[in-house]
């Protein structure tokens, strides 16, 4: 009978050999991604992991004859020398050979990672806690992007989906065969905008702008997933990347959608809503964007995230509470929403917060209301 040591160094010598493609199912190998960037990336980490392998066969080989060879048992005696120049050359020289030789592929990928320029597009990409914001500079394009999961199925009510932790409500749209560069900075703390497979990775830092790029080849469009691979407080896991490619003609009819649905929420700040409407609304808002943080029924979570329920905010001067919410509260973790809401959205939520949990102010904010505020 196979002992389970034996099962086990079994197991370990068949994943040495086993096929790349097989590897990469089992999660043993990096990505070999979609981009030109991605695959030199692959290739020189295969070609630097066969050197190391090679290297390693070498030097256990020659260590294990000698010691088979050699043993005491066959009376070997060992031999007496002292120094050898030649063999101090060698030994220098061939890793230096080694070094160099695997340096020359490695500087031309990082050159070409590096190179961002002659870039088609340009997005904007900014870090919250714990959401991005994309920017697509000269568009008039701007939106946020958060978290999709419910709560139901972070919280083990609900089954996980396939993409658990990786659904967001807006994802990034950009075209295949178009180069576009992302410029990365953050609004609070270090966070890093990662996309394994288009092979980029890099810190989004406040106060600096860190660039990167990407150009997805035609005939390569679909979704892809990534994630804040920076650790930037309690919700780091919450903050997903998702990326969809499309071909140009899509891009430019979503461009144009984008800049109509902008026109669209700016002529329904305009118009009238009842309270329940907002009430209604604004339920919606404060589960997606506020509960997280002050708690499904409003009663916070210790002495970070205050209680809205029976507050001095929700219960005081409006136009206070209309400022907390549109500017945030500077030195603490309450957010400005001003760009990550609209007019309707901002109304609402404020209606909801004032009159849910038994609050009820009583009052109805208008989006004419927030539109004043903007712009005193």
């Amino acid at each position: 009978m196979i002992s389970r040591t034996g099962l086990r160094l079994s197991s370990v010598i068949t994943a040495m050999f086993v096929s790349q493609s097989a590897a990469a199912e089992w999660g043993l190998n990096m990505p070999q991604g979609v981009t030109e960037v991605s695959q030199s990336i692959y290739d020189l980490h295969m070609l630097i992991f066969w050197i190391c392998v090679w290297i390693g066969v070498l030097v256990f080989g020659v260590m294990f004859y000698s010691i088979y060879k050699h043993r005491k048992s066959k009376g070997a005696e060992p031999s007496k020398f002292h120094e050898s120049l030649t063999l101090e050359l060698l030994w220098t020289a061939i890793p230096t050979l080694i070094l160099i030789l695997m340096a020359i592929p490695a500087t031309s990928t990082l050159v070409k990672m590096y190179d961002a320029s002659d870039a088609q597009i340009d997005i904007k990409i900014t870090g919250y806690q714990w959401k991005w914001e994309y920017d697509y500079l000269g568009e008039d394009v701007r939106f946020f992007s958060n978290l999709a999961t419910s709560k139901d199925e972070i919280y083990n009510k609900q089954e996980k989906g396939e993409n658990y932790l990786l659904e967001v409500d807006r994802e990034m749209v950009i075209p295949t065969g178009v180069k576009v560069r992302f410029l990365l900075t953050a609004a609070d703390v270090i966070h890093a905008w990662w996309v394994p497979e288009f092979a980029v990775k890099k810190d989004a830092i406040p106060g600096y702008v860190n660039e990167m790029w990407v150009n997805v080849p035609v005939g390569k469009e679909g979704i892809y997933r990534g994630q804040c691979a920076e650790l930037c407080g309690v919700d780091h896991g919450f903050m997903p990347v998702v990326v969809r490619a499309v071909s140009q003609d899509d891009y430019r009819a979503w461009l144009a959608e984008q800049v109509a649905a902008k026109a669209a929420e700016a002529a329904a700040a305009l118009g009238d809503f009842s309270h329940e409407e907002l009430m209604t609304k604004g339920a919606e808002v404060y589960a997606s964007r506020c509960a997280a943080c002050h708690g499904q029924n409003g009663e916070g979570m210790g002495t970070v995230f205050p209680a809205l329920k029976d507050s001095a905010v929700a219960l005081g001067d409006v136009q206070k509470h209309i400022d907390v919410v549109l500017n945030g509260t500077p030195g603490t973790a309450m957010q400005a929403f001003a760009a990550q809401l609209n007019d309707v959205e901002l109304a609402a939520v404020v209606t909801f917060e004032r009159n849910a949990w038994g609050n009820d102010t009583g009052d109805t904010v208008t989006p004419k209301q927030i539109i004043d505020a903007r712009n005193q």
